[in-house]
């Protein structure tokens, strides 16, 4: 199964949870995004009972509620650390976290912008994690069990403003800069630590090529950790890392321009791809989601997953 959100185009629609169909022609109603994540495993235990839909017809968003918390891991995979800040140096005991806001989350087919300030942008393929129970102080293996499913996803960055200081939350939330694949559920994916391959790629070529199970920090250690200082509730999302080959550590440096494509694949995942385009289409579309995607799903070409 996979999971989207979507939003018909009548006047003053809500964003509703949807079950997009293998061929990516339709998609299947589940509820409101609200109720969805008021009880998603009971949700997802039943069949989807709302109305199939083209998915020409609606406009395809993240299934992801405005106050849900984007955390992220940084440095999470030991070739990525060693290219990075941790180069010759001991690894820290607990991960470093930075977080992204809502708004800069977008979906498969979205056309990301480079800011004006910036060379370019860097790809971070990347697995994320979608919290589906309430936790506090959960022990690792209860915030393992609480994961409801997994994305693939691509935290696409700004370097120029990530290194302006010590916190990276500006280079990390460029708009429309965090494309997130449909969540497909955890008991048809199970444990990221069996090693699922991840690969990114750049106009058909492969840049980074890892397995998941090469991870530092795992999904329930790291889920557990910030459970004992903030409570955790059903539709967060904990980005998990990206491994070795962003495109900063390449001699010579090598970043995303308009008209680059990037795909991100996952095994059992899928494939996200978006583009890349220049600042001028820097604009807001509504949360998350951007008219670069809603015209390709208008034009019937379906996504990838």
């Amino acid at each position: 199964m996979r999971i989207i959100g979507v939003r018909r185009p009548h006047p003053g629609s809500g964003v509703e949870v949807a079950a997009l169909a293998e061929g990516g022609d339709e998609v299947t109603v589940i509820a409101p995004l609200e109720d969805f994540w008021a009880d998603p495993r009971g949700q997802l235990s039943r069949p989807p009972a709302g109305p199939v839909l083209s998915a020409a017809s609606v406009e395809r968003v993240p299934p992801v509620l405005p106050d849900a918390r984007v955390f992220c891991i940084g440095l999470n995979y030991l070739d990525h650390a060693a290219e990075g800040s941790f180069r010759d140096q001991e690894l820290p005991p607990y991960p470093t976290l930075f977080a992204r806001w809502t708004r800069s989350l977008t979906v498969d087919g979205a056309e990301v912008p480079v800011p004006s300030n910036e060379e370019g942008l860097d790809w971070e393929g990347e697995v994320v994690a979608w919290v589906g129970a309430p936790l506090v102080d959960a022990s690792p293996d209860e915030a393992l069990g609480s994961v409801l499913g997994y994305s693939t996803f691509n935290d696409l960055t700004s370097r120029k403003a990530q290194k302006l200081t010590s916190q990276w939350i500006l280079g990390k939330n460029g708009d429309r800069s965090g494309p997130l694949g449909p969540l497909v559920p955890a008991d048809e994916v199970g444990d990221l630590s069996q090693g699922l391959r991840l690969r990114t790629r750049v106009n058909g070529v492969t840049v980074q090529d890892a397995r998941t199970d090469q991870m530092i920090y795992k999904v329930g250690e790291t889920l557990s950790l910030i459970s004992h200082t903030m409570s955790l509730r059903p539709g967060d999302i904990l980005a998990t890392g990206t491994p070795a080959g962003v495109g900063y550590a390449r001699k010579p440096p090598q970043l995303l321009q308009p008209g680059d494509a990037v795909e991100v694949e996952v095994d059992k995942l899928g494939v996200l791809r978006n583009t890349v385009v220049g600042n001028e289409h820097r604009s807001a579309h509504g949360r998350g989601a951007d008219r670069g995607a809603c015209d390709r799903i208008s034009a019937g070409v379906s996504p990838g997953v």
